[in-house]
């Protein structure tokens, strides 16, 4: 059973409700597990056109103060079907350990998407906090093995790698209930930029006609800084990052 709901334009993206989604997290670019990695459009020439686009990576440039950046060839096209198990609360940095290096996210939702469509929502202010997580976790991992310790899934973290998927939970407790999620509505072109440590989380798509959110996430980082390895070849499936 696929993706889509029957007897309607595949353009429209409208989910069929009956299908069983693994708990992917938003993660796979299509539920069939032993998919190649041809598939995968953020392979394809129209999104390789995107990421090059001198507008996008002039802004990056500018933004960060780089002479040159690079852009991590582990670019996913993800989803968020409505009642399904979307991003959970994270930062970046849980996911790319393999570096100390600054690292720019780009948010990229793929068409119109309001605040109730199951796009990104950050928590304010609340880099300094994803900080202060991280260098836990680091404390908590000096007896692990090297791979144990950049590794987003190792024995002490949530399910998925992730913080939580409670966001209202997370931001009483480990914010304290001081900082608030922030969400708002997007226009196809729009791009969001954020840092390794700021906190967010894919809010539910409660679309009236059960669409599908579709976006991308790109990372960038200094040219002829050290990157993380693990993210420098195209996503597949069972890459375990």
């Amino acid at each position: 059973m696929g993706l889509l709901a029957p007897n309607t334009d595949p353009r429209d993206g409208i989910f069929n409700p009956p299908t069983t989604l693994s708990p992917s997290k938003a993660l796979a670019v299509t539920p069939n597990p032993n998919a190649s990695n041809s598939s995968n459009p953020p392979t394809s020439p129209p999104n390789d056109a995107f990421c090059k686009h001198p507008a996008l990576r002039s802004f990056v440039r500018n933004f960060m103060g780089w002479e040159k950046e690079i852009m991590l060839k582990r670019a996913m096209m993800r989803h968020n079907c409505s009642g399904s198990l979307a991003a959970g609360v994270h930062y970046d940095k849980l996911f790319l350990r393999g570096s100390d290096a600054e690292f720019l996210t780009a948010w990229v939702p793929i068409g119109d998407c309001t605040a109730r469509d199951g796009g990104l929502m950050y928590l304010q202010d609340s880099d300094q906090l994803g900080r202060e997580l991280e260098e836990e976790f680091r404390e908590n991992a000096k007896s692990l093995s090297d791979e144990e310790r950049v590794s987003a899934f190792n024995k002490h973290m949530a399910d998925g790698g992730y913080l939580s998927h409670d966001a209202e939970g997370f931001r009483q407790t480990q914010a304290k209930g001081k900082l608030k999620w922030l969400v708002n509505d997007f226009e196809a072109g729009d791009v969001v930029f954020h840092t390794p440590h700021m906190i967010h989380s894919s809010a539910a798509n409660e679309d009236e006609k059960g669409r599908i959110r579709l976006w991308s996430d790109l990372g960038f980082y200094e040219a002829g800084v050290e990157v993380d390895r693990g993210w420098c070849n195209h996503w597949k499936n069972g890459d375990k990052l």
